[in-house]
C-alpha cells in the first residue's frame, strides 16, 4: 500500500514536471523566433524592441483572463472584482500606450515619435481616452516594422496561453491567486525585465543594431524570462517584482 502510494505521488510529481518544463520550452522557443528575424529578415534592435512591447499586451490580455476565471474571492471581494477588471483594462492599457511611445520614440527619433499619435475623444470618453490612446500607439507601432513580425507575436500568444492553461487552469492556480495579486503581477514584470530591455536596446540602436549586441540582449531577454516564470509559478504570495527586490536587498553590504 505505501508503494502505490509513494509510485503514485511519483508519477504525479513526474507529470507536474513535464508540464512545467513544456511550458518553459515553449516560452525558450517564442523567444529564440527574433533570432530567425535578425540572422534571416534582416531586423534590427528596433524591431525586436517593439517585439518585446507587444508581449505586454499579450500579457495584459491573459492577465484579464486570469482576473475573469479568479475563484479565491471571498465576500466583497466577488463585487470588487468586476471594479478591478475594468479598472485594471484602462490602467494597464494607459501604463502600456506610455511606455509604447518612448518605445516609439527610439525607433522612430524624438521628432517623428508623437506626430500622428492621438486618440479620438469623440469615440473614447472619460477614462477610456487611454484606451484610444493605446489603439492608437499600436497603429503607429505596427506601421514602423515589417508585417513579419506577425508570426512572432502569434508565437508568444501561444507561449502564454501554454503556461495560462497549464499552470493557472490544470494547476489550479484559479483557485489560490486572489484578485489584487493577478492585478498587479502585470506591472512588476514590466518594471523588472522591460525597463532593463530599453536601457540595454538604447545603445544597442544607436550603434547601429550589431548582430553580436542584439543576439546578447535577446539572450538576457530569455533568462530574465524564465527566471521571472519560475518566480511567478513558485509562489501566489508573492510577486516576482517582490521576490527580487528582497534578493537585492539581501544582497547590500551590512
Amino acid at each position: 500500500m505505501g508503494s502505490d502510494s509513494v509510485n503514485i505521488e511519483n508519477g504525479e510529481a513526474s507529470s507536474r514536471q513535464q508540464r512545467f518544463d513544456l511550458s518553459i520550452a515553449m516560452l525558450i522557443g517564442a523567444n529564440l523566433i527574433p533570432l530567425a528575424g535578425v540572422f534571416f529578415l534582416d531586423w534590427d534592435a528596433g524591431v525586436i524592441l517593439v517585439l518585446y512591447w507587444t508581449e505586454n499586451l499579450v500579457v495584459g490580455a491573459y492577465s484579464i483572463l486570469r482576473l475573469i476565471l479568479a475563484r479565491n474571492t471571498l465576500g466583497t471581494e466577488k463585487a470588487t472584482k468586476f471594479f478591478l477588471i475594468p479598472f485594471f483594462c484602462v490602467h494597464f492599457g494607459g501604463f502600456c500606450a506610455i511606455h509604447g511611445i518612448f518605445v516609439l520614440t527610439m525607433i522612430r527619433g524624438m521628432g517623428d515619435a508623437g506626430s500622428s499619435i492621438s486618440p479620438d475623444f469623440d469615440a473614447w470618453w472619460g477614462p477610456l481616452v487611454f484606451i484610444g490612446l493605446l489603439v492608437s500607439v499600436v497603429k503607429e507601432i505596427w506601421s514602423s516594422v515589417p508585417q513579419s513580425i506577425a508570426w512572432p507575436v502569434v508565437a508568444l500568444f501561444v507561449s502564454h496561453g501554454a503556461s495560462f492553461v497549464q499552470n493557472y487552469l490544470l494547476r489550479g492556480e484559479y483557485r489560490k491567486r486572489n484578485v489584487r495579486y493577478l492585478m498587479f503581477a502585470p506591472y512588476g514584470r514590466i518594471v523588472v525585465m522591460h525597463i532593463g530591455i530599453m536601457a540595454g536596446f538604447m545603445p544597442v540602436i544607436l550603434l547601429g543594431s550589431p548582430i553580436p549586441l542584439v543576439v546578447v540582449l535577446v539572450g538576457l531577454k530569455i533568462a530574465a524570462d524564465v527566471w521571472l516564470h519560475l518566480a511567478s509559478h513558485k509562489t501566489g504570495k508573492r510577486s516576482a517584482f517582490a521576490q527580487m527586490m528582497s534578493m537585492l536587498q539581501r544582497m547590500r553590504p551590512s
